[in-house]
């Protein structure tokens, strides 16, 4: 079999496969079988039907049409395999030449048209300058970390006043659309401030007390009406604030391994200073990576774009978001994708480059993380991904995140007053303490450790 490749465009090729007569063969046996197995001839068992009398009953020119339905995929597959090229998109087959059904030569030649991963031309990514925020940790961080920990230690009194700004209330809430109730809820729990229920609930209940009621204009967001305005009542039953207990001694020794106050408000201090860190990390992450997309013009194929779109607001897919189907809802998705698709294609460009491999363990790492993230089991977790053939899928992510701590590892990261940034806790080799999870949590960012015996491997 031979076969060329034919670029069309910098994201679309064009296969030309030609395929032998004697490679053809087998697959013309193959049809005869299939086709012997599926008529009756008196005086021949069901299958055993020779190959002549096939001719004779149904043509030859089907059972060569079989043969090339059945081995077209083959084919195909041998051309990517032979040419290299990675496709992206569906084959658009076209067949061109046939043997002669009454022949026993000749040859079978099809094209295909697929859209695939554009090669790209990596610039000296070696020294890329970013500048972060300063990382200064200052008295009234520590004074909001421990007013966060008096918090989790905090109890709910109830008050007679109006309702403020971080109170808790218990609500009844009732929907209604042109005067007709849809929906109704009792007994709910909600701060005021938190922004996690219903557009413009925080301006209605702000101000009243137990017992007293307002009604607002609202967007729902969920249920069979999600989208749709509607009228809201709101009546407000309690009104609760939450008392800290107090900052002493006695409270450190409560709410943590420490003994007084003061050596609480120490620890308190240098976990701001690394959440600062690693919110430095962060940054410049994302901006060595902007940097890199700056850099390097990667097509998008529409294909890519198209089938992202299709699926985000198919209304059968279980994500699908097809009652928020807007003109600027699909530029978002439309940015986003060739966002990531430029991310993926600079980034295995760049693993490829520095020879990036990925080990069982950094594997394994990456899906107990992942697990978490999704609140589940780790082991159920990886059989759910295994059986779901989505493996490959994982090893690739990681080996991006390696071949972005590639890059960051070799950028030049200073703050905004001119200070060099040390991101050691960020990319460092094997055997190193990164950054604590707490501060990564605290700065709100992806908290992915990767163990590995490579200088490259990245907190994130």
């Amino acid at each position: 079999m031979k076969s060329a490749v034919e670029n069309l465009t910098p994201t679309r090729v064009k296969l030309n496969v030609e395929v032998p007569f004697e490679e053809l063969k087998p697959s013309i046996d193959a049809a005869y079988k299939t086709v012997a197995s599926q008529i009756q001839v008196p005086g021949f068992r069901k299958g055993k039907v020779p190959s002549k009398l096939i001719d004779q009953r149904v043509g030859r020119g089907y059972v060569l049409e079989t043969a090339i339905n059945d081995g077209l995929n083959g084919w195909y597959q041998a051309a990517v395999q032979e040419t290299g090229v990675r496709p992206l998109s569906r084959p658009e087959v076209e067949i061109t030449e046939v043997p002669d059904p009454s022949a026993t030569d000749g040859e079978l030649k099809f094209q295909v048209e697929i859209d695939v991963r554009p090669e790209i031309e990596l610039p000296d990514y070696a020294g890329i300058k970013v500048e972060v925020a300063a990382a200064e940790s200052s008295s009234e961080d520590v004074d909001k970390a421990l007013d966060e920990l008096r918090g989790r230690f905090g109890t709910l009194k109830s008050v007679e006043r109006p309702a403020q700004n971080e109170d808790f209330l218990t609500i009844d809430i009732t929907a209604t659309i042109d005067g007709e109730e849809i929906d109704s809820a009792s007994g709910l729990s909600y701060q005021v401030g938190a922004g996690t229920m219903l557009e413009g609930l925080d301006e209605a209940v702000t101000g009243l007390s137990a017992d007293e009621e307002a009604i607002f204009d609202t967007t729902l967001v969920g249920g069979d009406h999600a989208g749709e305005a509607a009228q809201v009542k709101v009546v407000v039953k309690a009104v609760k604030e939450r008392e800290l207990p107090e900052a002493n001694d006695d409270f450190a020794q409560l709410a943590s391994e420490f003994d007084t106050l003061a050596e609480l408000r120490e620890d308190l201090a240098k976990q701001a200073a690394d959440s600062k860190v690693v919110g430095q990390g962060v940054e410049a992450r994302d901006k060595v990576l902007d940097k890199l997309v700056e850099l390097v013009e990667v097509p998008v194929p529409a294909s890519v774009v198209e089938e992202q779109i299709e699926a985000h607001f198919n209304p059968e897919n279980a994500h699908g978001e097809g009652d928020h189907d807007t003109e600027e809802h699909r530029a978002e998705v439309k940015a986003n994708t060739e966002r990531a698709f430029q991310n993926e294609v600079i980034l295995d460009a760049i693993a490829d480059k520095e020879e990036v491999e990925v080990s069982q363990n950094e594997l394994i790492d990456y899906i107990v993380s992942t697990a978490s993230q999704y609140g589940m089991d780790p082991n159920q977790f990886a059989q759910i991904i295994d059986q779901s053939g989505q493996v490959p899928m994982m090893v690739s992510e990681v080996r991006r995140r390696k071949a972005l701590a590639v890059v960051l590892g070799q950028a030049e990261v200073v703050d905004s007053e001119g200070n060099k940034v040390d991101l050691s806790d960020f990319v460092r080799p094997a055997g190193e303490v990164a950054a604590d999870e707490s501060a990564v949590a605290e700065a709100g960012e992806e908290a992915d450790a990767v163990a590995s015996d490579d200088p490259a491997a990245v907190k994130f």
